[in-house]
């Protein structure tokens, strides 16, 4: 483990659910980083792991125990590093808005409403919200966007993902933003060209259409595949999660991306200077 530097120039971070698989992952990030420390672990009420060291699972001692107390959990931190659920990530937006925590949101599956109730928030804290926080997969919406504009004509647009049998929304949102990239570098609005299912007699493919399929199953963590499918050639721009190390990683360059800022609503683009 990385020898840690003076506590007073570390960023304490808070972490919601604490106990999950991103969670954990999050927490072993943090634990073995020497500019970051755990200042807070949350989880949902009747959780097993209330009370117990959010760093157990490690064999370490954190001095930091799981809590459903929202403001107990957020009273010692600078920022909050969420992967939980809409509803549970707007709860605790309101309190890290009361506190004046900020707030990393790596969280899918937002209507437009909550989008929107999150950007009168960043207000008043800033706030990095990606539907991905993998770098990789931040340098994988550049290419798409390049890809689309100089295949513009004569292809069609497929974007099929898989994950694993836990996840309850699909599209992923890191599929979504890919039609959103590749739809606005094009010109066009994702909801009017979108595709999500096919089933039946459905006539002959719309051109100007961006078509998902979605897999779902085992403990498959996370892979996208862009077709750009011409006539006589196809481009596929691909990719895939071997854990979610990448994503823990790209939540503490948020974190750190967040120390010069004090409000606003920024994505993973604005962290990696990818505008």
């Amino acid at each position: 483990m990385t020898a840690p530097s003076s506590s007073a120039a570390r960023r304490r971070i808070a972490i919601a659910g604490a106990s999950g698989r991103m969670g954990r992952m999050l927490i072993e990030a943090v634990q073995k980083s020497d500019d970051v420390q755990l200042a807070g672990a949350l989880d949902i009420a009747g959780s097993p792991a209330l009370g117990a060291d959010a760093a157990a699972f490690l064999g370490l001692n954190s001095g930091v125990a799981i809590t459903d107390d929202l403001r107990a959990g957020l009273k010692d931190a600078q920022v909050l590093i969420d992967f939980t659920r809409p509803e549970g990530t707007l709860a605790h937006l309101a309190v890290c808005r009361e506190l004046g925590v900020q707030a990393v949101i790596g969280t899918t599956g937002f209507s437009e409403a909550q989008k929107a109730e999150i950007a009168e928030i960043a207000q008043d804290i800033a706030i990095v919200m990606a539907p991905n926080m993998s770098v990789g997969v931040n340098v994988t919406f550049k290419l798409l966007e390049m890809a689309a504009r100089a295949l513009s004509t004569g292809y069609d647009i497929e974007i099929l993902e898989a994950h694993h049998r836990h996840k309850v929304d699909a599209p992923s949102g890191t599929a979504l933003k890919m039609g959103e990239v590749i739809a606005q570098a094009l010109g066009r609005d994702l909801q009017d060209c979108a595709v999500y299912a096919r089933e039946g007699v459905t006539g002959e493919r719309d051109p100007s259409s961006i078509g998902f399929a979605t897999i779902r199953g085992g403990d498959i963590v996370g892979d996208h595949t862009v077709l750009f499918a011409g006539t006589g050639e196809r481009i596929e721009i691909s990719h895939k999660s071997s854990s979610r190390a990448g994503y823990a990683q790209g939540s503490l360059r948020a974190v750190r991306f967040l120390a010069e800022r004090r409000k606003g609503l920024f994505d993973m683009a604005d962290v990696l200077n990818l505008h």
